[in-house]
């Protein structure tokens, strides 16, 4: 794979077979001196070849490095040239009359992450005329990049079926059947001993799909009695299906059958039932010291199993324990925390108390009165700043499918393609499509929940250098950055886009749950229950 921004001197031999205004566009932004060849920013797609099977789904991911918004900019996924659409984002939509009739109604564009310079076009339902180079290109006013790689495709087709044809030439002629294979597949016959068997016939013919069908016989002589396989191999994948047959002596024509089969029977008859005898007694002993050694091995197993299941229960119990006891210290240094609008981005509402923010849909209004608030990451910060102490607020996230929450510097920018790290001032953990929860310390690290949580502790110790995260829902800890602040510190919130609910969940800051002791009675402790929205008596200030 090979990512790299194209010189000036390379546009001509890329951009020739693209469309005559494409290329006057292109020629008096070279004039300008506006498109900049020598950018370090660069595009990047697949580093390797991307094998996929026929019929499956198969995903071109491509994104800036470093990351930028690129909503702006017209990104062009091609087929072995830039001419030949695979599909098409411009001006922000989908120009999907450009497309080549192969890709029509096959494509689907993910610009989830677009303002972060990242996008996905998927191709459903793979065909062998797929097959070959593709690349997507990202063109603005004053960039151009692009990134190639190389989509194989293969097919593994139907478990080979072999089928007696009668005699011929003093044998028996078999054939072997199998349809649907890519590549071209390799036919092989082996009788029992692993011989290869030379074939007598074989075709190998493509369908209308652009797929294989192969059809191969092979005649078997006297001799060559016991098992016979035909096996068919996918070059590409390596794996191949077999199919075995058996074919004995008797069924081979030969002079007097009947006769030397009669006389044979005779003979043999009284040592074969001898053997048989000595066998099925050999068998059936052999058979009951094996089930006896299981039997002993499977308890012996299944005491080991049971006690690594009693030290690890107990090992997280333990865990679980130490972490509820952290939450609750944490809990102790709660602060009230209230949103600041003026450092909302236009695309989010926040509440009149100042508690709540949601993403709103229409933002064409905001973006168009200030185009410059369109770059800034759709976030909000608190009013209040920390600069020393302990402090610690929960977050309402409920059933929301994708968020961020934590705490950044108050000076760091919010404008551009910033990684929210903390090389960059961000100590953020978030959730995505749901179920993916993760922090970036500097790089992505997946967190595995055991219960997904409906509300987020956060504990800041400044001094300590210390911002953690829990589970309100079981008290459990989820992960804690430790770094050397310098500088105040805001509660940072990112509610992300509309995750496609009919009235999608706000983020909303709550007062902390408490502990509160039932009765001396029952010696038992009472829980408040998550936030709920529908009833503002719980949980909030």
């Amino acid at each position: 794979m090979v990512n790299f921004p194209v010189a000036v001197g390379s546009l001509q031999r890329v951009l020739l077979p693209m469309r005559i205004f494409f290329l006057i566009h292109l020629f008096l932004l070279l004039q300008a001196g506006r498109l900049n060849p020598g950018s370090e920013v660069k595009v990047v797609g697949p580093e390797e070849p991307i094998l996929a099977r026929v019929g499956e789904e198969v995903e071109f991911p491509c994104h800036l490095s470093p990351y930028q918004d690129a909503e702006h900019m017209e990104i062009r996924w091609f087929r072995s040239r830039a001419s030949e659409v695979v599909h098409l984002y411009q001006q922000r939509q989908e120009l999907l009359g450009q497309q080549l009739a192969q890709f029509q109604n096959r494509t689907k564009l993910i610009i989830d992450d677009i303002a972060e310079g990242s996008v996905i076009l998927q191709l459903h339902s793979v065909i062998p005329a797929d097959e070959g180079a593709y690349g997507c290109l990202f063109l603005s006013s004053d960039f151009f990049g692009e990134a190639v790689w190389e989509l194989e495709v293969t097919g593994l087709g139907e478990d080979p079926h072999i089928s007696l044809e009668g005699f011929k030439e003093g044998g028996i002629q078999l054939r072997c059947r199998s349809n649907g294979w890519y590549p071209k597949p390799k036919a092989q016959w082996k009788n029992h001993q692993g011989q290869c068997l030379p074939p007598e016939t074989e075709a190998i013919i493509p369908d209308s799909r652009g797929l294989f069908n192969l059809e191969t016989s092979v005649i078997i002589q006297r001799g060559t009695h016991s098992n016979v396989s035909c096996s068919i191999q996918n070059p590409l994948l390596d794996q191949k299906k077999e199919f075995v047959i058996q074919i004995a002596d008797v069924f081979l024509p030969e002079t007097s059958p009947w006769k030397r089969a009669f006389l044979g029977t005779l003979v043999g008859l009284p040592l074969l039932l001898a053997l048989f005898t000595t066998l099925l007694l050999y068998f059936f002993q052999k058979q009951r010291k094996s089930q006896e050694k299981l039997k002993k091995q499977t308890e012996k197993d299944k005491e080991k199993l049971t006690a690594q299941l009693g030290k690890l229960q107990t090992e997280l119990d333990w865990r679980r324990t130490e972490g509820q006891a952290e939450w609750r210290a944490a809990q102790q240094y709660a602060v009230e925390v209230t949103l600041d609008p003026a450092s909302a981005h236009p695309s989010l509402e926040v509440s009149r108390d100042c508690r709540s923010v949601f993403s709103r849909a229409e933002i064409l209004g905001p973006v168009a009165a200030d185009p410059q608030r369109f770059l800034e990451q759709t976030c909000v910060l608190s009013r209040e700043r920390f600069s020393q102490g302990r402090h610690y607020w929960e977050v309402h996230v409920g059933h929301r499918s994708r968020w961020f929450l934590g705490a950044c510097l108050e000076a760091v920018p919010r404008v551009g393609p910033a990684r929210l790290s903390p090389a960059s001032g961000y100590w953020v953990m978030g959730l995505w499509n749901g179920s993916e929860y993760f922090v970036l310390d500097p790089h992505r690290v997946a967190l595995t929940l055991r219960v997904p949580p409906q509300r987020v502790g956060i504990f800041l110790d400044y001094d300590q250098g210390k911002l953690s995260f829990f589970n309100v829902n079981d008290g459990s800890h989820i992960f804690t950055f430790t770094d050397a602040f310098s500088g105040s510190l805001c509660a940072y919130f990112r509610p992300r886009a509309h995750d496609g609910s009919k009235q999608p969940e706000s983020l909303t800051i709550c007062w902390p749950l408490v502990k509160t002791q039932v009765s001396e009675e029952n010696n038992s402790d009472f829980w408040l229950q998550p936030y709920d929205a529908s009833d503002p008596a719980l949980g909030l200030w």
